[in-house]
């Protein structure tokens, strides 16, 4: 009995241990990202104007950001899957149905939204999230929202929540002001 209490107390004080962290070595790491396989991905219908939450991105843009409530899909492949609508200043809207890897802070784009509420469907490939690049809203998705400390949301509730409530709890983001 003292022993597993000294065990389970070494396990806890490991040095260079981050919160979050799996305690995984980089061997196996590695072996998870080489082994790890796509979800099938199905595309949602277009989204509805009554169920889109916006999240903050940065108060240097004029843009507006939202995800469709109804779209969040936190998927057993480690990615959560969402209709992203950027809408500009004079109400032009971008809508997209993107994917993004908890583990290795990748985003993917599976459809574009037409005019017609339609979708077309082109996937794209995963590419790495830039936390000062141009599209800064996948970097607050992925660390604010969806994917606190990398760990993927459990449900598509515990999304929505985050969205609501101006940031995930586990993301040490403090929510802007008005949230």
């Amino acid at each position: 009995m003292l022993a597993q209490g000294l065990l389970t107390a070494t396990a806890a004080a490991q040095p260079g241990m981050q919160p979050g962290s799996t305690g995984k070595s980089d061997w196996e790491l590695e072996q998870e990202k080489r082994d790890w396989r796509e979800a099938d991905v199905p595309t949602p219908p277009p989204p509805g104007s009554g169920a889109l939450l916006p999240f903050f991105v940065s108060s240097a843009s004029d843009f507006r950001f939202f995800v469709d409530a109804a779209s969040i899909a936190p998927g057993a492949d480690g990615a959560v899957r969402y209709t992203l609508v950027v809408r500009s200043p004079l109400g032009a809207e971008s809508v997209t149905y993107e994917g993004i890897r908890c583990a290795t802070g990748e985003v993917k784009t599976y459809a574009t939204g037409r005019a017609d509420r339609t979708w077309s469907v082109r996937p794209g490939t995963w590419r790495r999230i830039e936390a000062r690049g141009v599209q800064r809203w996948h970097d607050a998705l992925w660390r604010e929202y969806f994917c606190p400390r990398k760990i993927p949301i459990r449900t598509a509730a515990e999304g929505v929540y985050a969205l609501k409530r101006g940031g995930h709890p586990d993301s040490g983001a403090t929510p802007p002001p008005g949230y």
